[in-house]
């Protein structure tokens, strides 16, 4: 690989305000001309184990955004990727990656490449889609996340990988434990630059980049460009190469978008419900854990195999949950912002904004977990009355041009927009993983948080019992089963109450026991007063 000579100014030309929206700003404008697109990836300089992986995954024609930037980034220059959710970014930066790093070793503790995403869910997704094509090229690929063990994470790291796909938090911990050293990373990518930066990362990426090789490669991919990306566009990218797929990132002819106004909040359960139990899969999106779960149990008990999946799940939860979407056991996915980034579904045609996003950025990307890859999809947003001017500027600023229809759950327009009808009424039980209790980076939690979080807390009845994988979510409530409670789940037994109470007995005899000790090792301090629940100290 021919190394670049050292770039001690790395300053993309100044961008000037764009003239379309003031959220962002205008693409600078690279000084040397960019390599022509392709029109096949046999025309691409890459190894042949690559291009035989291509064929044998069924890629045969390059997307727009690969086509074009792909010649660019063998080359090895900066490149600027803008693009919606879904238009092929992940090989548009993963095989120029892969053919530059193919042939080198990289030394225990010392990645070659590095990958930046904002989520666990992209960085699992981006593993899953680069895995076959790192393999071909005999690479090792490494994932480093939250939510997951540091030490396993840590001793894949001092093994060694070349190629290490991370969020930030997670990577600033290793890189703090000295698991990790970024002094040979010779391409940075940054994907879903936008939401990273959204999310508070800045500072941690900034860190992160200035410990790379100052001579190295930077590609940054974003679905939005906003101020914060024009910082880091002109503190790290040198005479970047552009392309956009689209000006509005977000708007493709294969996505429909409908804005549908309801009543009242009652007609709006209803339309809802009708709609999860479409035949097909679908993803509600809300604002919060809360009312995920709430909408979850609601629809389960009517007979729709729904699930939850929210920030506050454990990450086995949160993947288990993912897999059961993608193998149709659950059908209606009803999640937080946490699904809109970094998931990809074959063949889901329908996003459901129940709660309407604030943020335009929000609703391409959560749009944008259809209409992938080229195929065709629709977004409906729900919208009451008293949210009307909130999304017609939302939409606006989106430059989306939306169909709007008043509905109530038993029109003929709801069906035929959604495919909408009544659910069967009987309740349904979907088998959901055992929490785990996650090791959280310190980077990863949130201001004033106690260490680990809510998994840190040591619960009443020694972890539970009758939990598990055995543990079900149905229209009724029993999550205590995983707490050792005594209540049975449904289809549960009186052997099974009995056994409850058991555990639940031993746990305040161990919760007990434990004050003891702690009051002893504390100089004699009474037990906590809220019930005997002990937390960590860090």
């Amino acid at each position: 690989m021919t190394r670049r000579p050292q770039k001690p100014n790395r300053r993309a030309s100044s961008p000037r305000p764009s003239a379309s929206s003031p959220k962002e700003f205008r693409l600078p404008e690279s000084t040397t001309p960019a390599l022509p697109a392709v029109e096949d990836f046999a025309a691409l300089d890459m190894p042949a184990g690559l291009l035989k992986t291509l064929t044998a995954q069924g890629v045969t024609t390059p997307f727009p955004i690969q086509a074009a930037t792909l010649p660019n980034s063998l080359a090895g220059r900066d490149l600027l990727g803008r693009g919606r959710t879904g238009s092929g970014k992940t090989l548009a930066f993963g095989l120029a990656l892969l053919a530059r790093t193919a042939g080198l070793r990289a030394e225990p503790r010392a990645p070659l490449a590095l990958v930046l995403v904002p989520t666990r869910e992209l960085a699992q997704q981006v593993t899953d889609a680069l895995t076959p094509y790192a393999t071909a090229v005999n690479l090792r690929l490494a994932t480093v996340v939250g939510g997951l063990s540091i030490t396993k994470q840590a001793a894949t790291l001092r093994r060694g990988a070349e190629v290490v796909v991370a969020s930030p938090g997670r990577l600033n911990d290793l890189v703090e434990r000295g698991d990790c050293v970024l002094d040979q990373v010779r391409i940075t990518v940054l994907d879903e630059a936008d939401q990273m930066t959204d999310m508070g990362f800045l500072p941690q990426i900034t860190k992160l980049i200035q410990q790379v090789r100052p001579d190295g490669q930077r590609l940054l991919f974003s679905a939005t460009l906003d101020r914060n990306i024009d910082r880091l566009v002109q503190r790290f990218l040198t005479d970047p190469v552009v392309h956009s797929v689209d000006p509005s990132a977000g708007a493709v002819t294969t996505m429909e978008h409908h804005v549908l106004h309801v009543q009242d909040e009652t007609d709006k359960k209803a339309v809802v419900t009708r709609i999860a139990a479409r035949d097909g899969r679908v993803i509600l999106f809300l604002d919060t854990k809360r009312s995920a779960d709430r909408l979850a149990k609601r629809l389960l008990a009517v007979g729709v195999r729904a699930a939850a999946l929210h920030g506050g799940r454990s990450q086995p939860q949160r993947n288990r949950t993912l897999e059961q979407f993608k193998n149709g056991e659950v059908t209606a996915l009803v999640a937080t912002n946490v699904a809109a980034r970094g998931i990809h579904v074959d063949d889901l045609d329908l996003v459901v904004n129940v709660d309407p996003p604030t943020d335009h950025k929000d609703y391409l990307h959560r749009g944008g977990r259809t209409a992938r890859a080229g195929g065709s999809g629709s977004v409906v947003t729900l919208v009451l009355p008293e949210q009307k001017r909130d999304v017609t500027r939302l939409m606006s600023d989106a430059d989306i041009r939306p169909r709007t229809a008043r509905v109530t759950s038993s029109d003929a327009a709801l069906a035929t927009i959604t495919g909408a009808r009544e659910p069967s009424g009987v309740p349904v039980t979907i088998e959901i993983p055992r929490p785990a209790t996650p090791e959280v980076s310190r980077a990863e939690r949130k201001p004033g948080a106690k260490p680990g979080g809510r998994s840190g807390r040591r619960r009443r009845g020694g972890g539970g019992g009758g939990g598990g994988e055995g543990k079900t979510a149905t229209g009724t409530d029993n999550r205590a089963g995983s707490r050792g409670s005594g209540r049975p789940s449904v289809g549960g037994s009186t052997a099974g109450t009995a056994a409850g109470k058991a555990v639940r007995a031993s746990g305040r005899r161990s919760a007990a026991d434990g004050a003891r000790g702690g009051a002893a090792a504390s100089g004699g301090r009474g037990p906590d007063r809220r019930g005997g629940r002990r937390t960590s100290a860090g």
